[in-house]
């Protein structure tokens, strides 16, 4: 059992200390890079056409491109380099306008479009608006007001139509996610949802909290399965959560790790508080009658993270408690020294 617990927890330091790039991180990385070779070539003509003030706005792009390209590349921070990306594209394009006049009015539609794919889309919406507001002022004295009407309907039109597709792939991503995170029976959190909870601790902010790791497992599960079937067993499982339910607070989160193990992670819960609640949970446990025919409990390991310490590690104290709660007779809360 220790040993099989030793492989499971190598995995989960595997699969929390690898950082996969985000969505949205590639999309960013992905406009820059495209956005360096499509515009420097402009800025390069326009030097050797000595159109200096041009060139100074293309090549400048090119430069905030790349110093974003490679900031993101190494930190992984997407959100603050995203609105910049946003509203530097956005300037450059009014800037250009200004310069050139409406002969490349023509780069606003994908500099707008392109918003919707950095930014949230009531952001990317805002920013747009502004954008749209000033450049209209520019190239009113340019165009005619028929001409003029026609850019502006098209622009408003394309930023609706993109709002409107960015809001509801939103809603979908997010709904899918949820999905994607849930427990098919039990309908709390799956081992994939625990990973990302558990990787949020490796935050100095995080961890500063005063947290604590409850690892339940059922007491001879598999007899239930054995005796009764999977049917009967999948029952005991819902219930379980069930009544561990009632007792968490909103802060609180469950997770399935395994097939009978679950997890609770109280955050803001110094070690009494959390020894007390798990002792609650095996009491509530053990007297609810999960199943008709047999009784059911709990073994309960309880750890408190500790400062400078991996997420990783902190599971690994918990899971060792819940192994010495299973070595001393079952049904009983082994608590990690807070030291």
């Amino acid at each position: 059992m220790q040993r099989t617990r030793a492989s499971d927890a190598h995995h989960f330091d595997l699969s929390v200390t690898k950082r996969n790039r985000s969505k949205e991180e590639i999309i960013l990385l992905m406009l820059c890079a495209l956005s360096i070779p499509s515009i420097l070539p402009f800025g390069i003509i326009r030097l050797f056409q000595a159109n200096w003030m041009l060139a100074t706005v293309d090549l400048a792009i090119v430069a905030g491109m790349i110093a974003i390209f490679v900031f993101v590349w190494r930190t992984g921070r997407v959100q603050n380099a995203s609105l910049i990306v946003t509203v530097f594209y956005s300037a450059g394009m009014l800037a250009a306008i200004y310069l050139k006049g409406a002969a490349i009015v023509y780069w606003v539609y994908p500099t707008m479009i392109a918003a919707f794919f950095m930014l949230k889309a009531n952001h990317a919406l805002l920013i747009n608006t502004f954008s749209l507001s000033i450049l209209l002022l520019i190239l009113s004295r340019q165009m005619t007001l028929f001409d003029l009407s026609s850019i502006a309907v098209t622009l408003v039109l394309i930023n609706l139509f993109s709002y409107i597709f960015s809001y509801r792939t939103s809603i979908q991503h997010n709904e899918l996610n949820q999905q994607a995170e849930r427990d098919f029976l039990t309908g709390v959190g799956n081992r994939r949802a625990l990973d990302r909870a558990l990787e949020a601790f490796s935050d100095a902010e995080s961890c500063n909290l005063e947290s604590c790791l409850l690892l339940l497992d059922l007491d001879h599960f598999k007899k239930i399965n054995d005796q009764f079937g999977h049917a009967a067993g999948d029952q005991v499982l819902t219930k379980l959560c069930d009544v561990i339910r009632t007792r968490l607070r909103v802060t609180d989160g469950i997770f399935r790790y395994g097939g009978e193990e679950f997890v609770v992670i109280a955050v803001g819960t110094d070690l009494s508080t959390a020894s007390a609640l798990a002792e609650e949970l095996r009491i509530k446990i053990a007297s609810a009658s999960l199943h008709a025919d047999l009784p059911v409990t709990v073994s309960i390991g309880v750890a408190k993270i500790t400062p400078s310490e991996t997420a990783s590690s902190w599971f690994q104290r918990a899971d060792a408690m819940l192994y010495e709660a299973k070595q001393s007779g079952r049904n009983t809360v082994r608590v990690a020294s807070d030291s």
